[in-house]
């Protein structure tokens, strides 16, 4: 009797819990975020269209840029529904030679997609192991979360791709921009780098950074 006790005890307190989560979080962005993200909106006052995400993500984006791509990113801010939900995505365009420097997303994994063309993409593990390799329409390759990542388009025509991250936030960091986009000093940037400061200083130009 008493194992029954505990047993039906044990089924409510489970069935409590799960009554007290919530199904859905949509981010009320009038608020300031926090570390486990936005606070809830009303959920007297959600509709339909706080689940739905419209874009022109079917169409190829302007690739008219010095990298010669670009991602048309949907993330909690863009679309509020995601809040609290463990994913977003993007669409990725790249142009002939166009290319996704040396990057890392600090909060997700990312998962890409090839549709279109061919990219040359892969990580960098933090044993230095390189993992790349050539993918075509249809390939799916796995980018760790907060691992260096890159993707190349060598082929000879336009390519695309739909990225799926783990995070409604997966935040985005490039080693250029970090390295050459601030105040950094230019010979603390040497003294990590081995680069010459003369070419340090262009790069810094490129960027945007000072010092």
């Amino acid at each position: 009797m008493a194992l029954q006790t505990l047993f039906l005890f044990t089924l409510l307190l489970f069935a409590s819990k799960a009554a007290a989560q919530l199904d859905f979080c949509v981010a009320d962005l009038s608020s300031p975020a926090t570390p486990a993200g936005f606070p809830c909106k009303n959920p007297a006052k959600l509709t339909v269209d706080d689940f739905v995400f419209s874009s022109a993500l079917a169409v190829p984006a302007n690739t008219s840029n010095p990298n010669k791509a670009t991602a048309s990113a949907v993330i909690v801010t863009q679309f509020p529904g995601l809040n609290g939900l463990g994913t977003s995505l993007a669409r990725v365009d790249m142009d002939v030679g166009g290319s996704f420097p040396m990057h890392s997303h600090p909060g997700a994994s990312e998962l890409l997609l090839v549709t279109e063309g061919t990219i040359y993409a892969g990580f960098i593990s933090s044993a230095n192991a390189v993992y790349a390799k050539n993918l075509t329409k249809g390939d799916v390759i796995i980018m760790p979360r907060g691992l260096l990542h890159f993707a190349v388009n060598y082929g000879k025509e336009p390519a695309a791709g739909i990225v799926s991250f783990s995070s409604p936030t997966p935040g985005l960091q490039t080693t250029n921009r970090a390295l050459f986009g601030n105040n950094l000093p230019t010979e603390v940037v040497q003294a990590t780098t081995f680069i010459d400061q003369d070419q340090i200083k262009k790069l810094k130009a490129a960027f945007g950074g000072t010092n």
